[in-house]
């Protein structure tokens, strides 16, 4: 953890491991790896920093175990042992940092609206385009993980709702620059 209590991201990769075989019982190595995989990157995106810790590693570190089977080799059904559970909740007492803290995009996102009006009007459309279709990937990825949780009991899905709702709000900004500038050229 950081100094502020705060996850790293393999911890918080961890969490999600812990959390997902916790949430759904005992899963099959292949089925584990996918959940998690595809759980993180609909959040994040693709990530270096959340590919780190491996299945393998957690279960060298007794927190979660081969119930059958012995491991990726003929798709193992794993558990969390009761090491996992208190390292789950754990991981899950942390402190969250504030977004603005260490979202290095959000910083970039705000030079290069403060300073967009330095450039010629293509190269300001060009930046334009190029956040839209930040947002519009965005928003596909959220929309995708609210439709694969749906159903889901707890507060997934209804977080994803206001996540999706505020970057919808974002893209039409986006666009509705995008629109002015153009008018602004015409």
């Amino acid at each position: 953890m950081y100094r502020d209590n705060s996850l790293m991201p393999k911890e918080a990769l961890r969490l999600t491991v812990l959390g997902t075989l916790i949430l759904g019982g005992r899963l099959r190595y292949g089925d584990l790896a996918a959940a998690v995989r595809h759980f993180t990157g609909r959040i994040v995106g693709p990530s270096l920093d959340l590919m780190g810790t491996s299945l393998e590693m957690l279960r060298y570190e007794g927190l979660i175990e081969a119930v059958e089977g012995s491991g990726m080799e003929d798709n193992a059904l794993l558990g969390a042992t009761a090491a996992g559970r208190r390292e789950f909740e754990a991981l899950m007492a942390a402190t969250v940092r504030a977004p603005s803290a260490d979202d290095v995009n959000k910083l970039v996102i705000t030079l290069k609206l403060r300073f967009l009006h330095l450039l010629d009007r293509p190269a300001q459309l060009e930046q334009i385009d190029a956040l839209t279709a930040l947002y519009e990937t965005e928003l596909a990825r959220l929309t995708d993980l609210a439709r694969h949780h749906a159903g889901a009991p707890g507060l997934l899905v209804p977080w994803l709702e206001h996540d999706i709702a505020q970057l919808g709000s974002r893209l039409g900004w986006f666009r509705a620059l995008h629109a002015r500038l153009l008018g602004a050229t015409g």
